[in-house]
C-alpha cells in the first residue's frame, strides 16, 4: 500500500511550517519524507514515525544523499517537493559583510535550486509534479533592515515564475506559499543570526537596533495581533497540492493579502512612506 501513496519531500522539518505540514499531509495518506538539517531533528522525527534524512541546504552532498535516499525507498519516484527550509538574517545592508549575504543566499536560495534540479528530472519521466517554495511577504514587498532575507525571497519568487513558464506542458506546477507573520521559531533563529553578524555597537543603526532587540524579547508582542499559528499555512498547502489547477501564488495572512493589494494600488512614493518603518 505504502507504494501507492503520492509522496512528498520537505526541507526544514524541525519545527513550524514545515513541522506541522508533514504532520497534516501525513494525515491525509502522503508518504511523507521529512527532512532537517540536524541530526537531533531527524531522529525526533524518526521517534515520531516519519521517514526522515538529514539534509542541510548549505552541503552538496547531504541534499544529494537525502534525496538518493528518499528515492531509493520510492522506487524513484517522487510526487511533490516543499521548499521550505530557509532563515532570517536581520540587520541594515550596509552592516551585512559579504560572508553573511552568501550564507544567506547559500540555505534560502542556492540549496533550494540545487534540490529542484536534482528533483526535476525525477519528476519530467513521470510526466507530473508539484514543486512549492515557500517564500514570504517579504518577496514581493521589502522591509528596512531585512535586505538580506528580502534579496533571497525575490530571486525566488522570480525564479519560480520563470520556471513554472519554462515547465508549460510538462505536467510540473511551480507555486509561490506566500505565509506573512507566522508564530514559529524563526523569530528565535533570525536573532541569532542577527547577534553573529551584526556589529551592533558599531553601527549607524545602534539606536535602531538595540529598540529592535527590546521589542523582539516579547515574540508575542512584536508579532502582532495577525500573526497566525503554522498551521495557518496548511490549507493552502493542501490546496497547492491536490487542487487540479493550482495557482501561481497562495497568501495566507492579512498582511499578506493587504501588501499585495497596496502594492497595485498606491505609487511607489506613497508604499515607501508605509513601509519605511516596518
Amino acid at each position: 500500500m505504502a507504494s501507492t501513496k503520492k509522496c512528498i519531500l520537505v526541507t526544514g522539518c524541525s519545527s513550524g511550517i514545515g513541522y506541522v505540514s508533514a504532520q497534516a499531509l501525513r494525515g491525509r495518506g502522503w508518504r511523507v519524507f521529512a527532512t532537517a538539517r540536524k541530526d537531533r531533528d531527524v531522529a525526533r522525527l524518526r521517534g515520531e514515525g516519519f521517514e526522515s534524512f538529514r539534509l542541510d541546504l548549505n552541503d552538496s552532498e547531504s541534499i544529494k544523499g537525502a534525496l538518493d535516499d528518499v528515492l531509493s525507498l520510492t522506487q524513484g519516484r517522487l510526487d511533490a517537493l516543499f521548499n521550505n527550509g530557509a532563515y532570517g538574517q536581520p540587520g541594515a545592508m550596509e552592516d551585512l559583510s559579504r560572508e553573511a549575504l552568501r550564507r544567506q543566499f547559500e540555505t534560502n536560495l542556492f540549496g533550494t535550486h540545487e534540490l529542484t534540479r536534482l528533483v526535476l528530472p525525477v519528476m519530467r519521466r513521470q510526466g507530473r509534479g508539484r514543486v512549492l517554495q515557500n517564500s514570504s511577504i517579504l518577496g514581493f514587498v521589502a522591509l528596512p533592515y531585512r535586505g538580506a532575507y528580502v534579496a533571497t525571497k525575490f530571486a525566488l519568487e522570480g525564479i519560480t515564475q520563470a520556471m513554472r513558464l519554462e515547465m508549460r506542458g510538462t505536467g510540473i506546477h511551480f507555486i509561490l506559499i506566500q505565509p506573512g507573520p507566522i508564530n514559529t521559531p524563526f523569530r528565535v533563529n533570525a536573532r541569532k543570526a542577527f547577534l553573529e553578524n551584526i556589529p551592533v555597537e558599531t553601527s549607524r543603526h545602534t539606536q535602531k537596533y538595540d529598540r529592535w532587540l527590546r521589542e523582539d524579547e516579547d515574540s508575542e508582542k512584536s508579532e502582532g495581533r495577525f500573526s497566525l499559528p503554522p498551521e495557518a499555512v496548511v490549507k493552502k498547502v493542501i490546496h497547492a497540492l491536490e487542487s487540479p489547477r493550482p495557482r501561481l501564488r497562495y497568501g495566507v495572512t492579512l498582511p499578506t493579502h493587504v501588501a499585495a493589494l497596496l502594492r497595485r494600488v498606491l505609487s511607489q512614493r506613497m508604499l515607501e512612506r508605509l513601509l519605511a518603518h516596518g
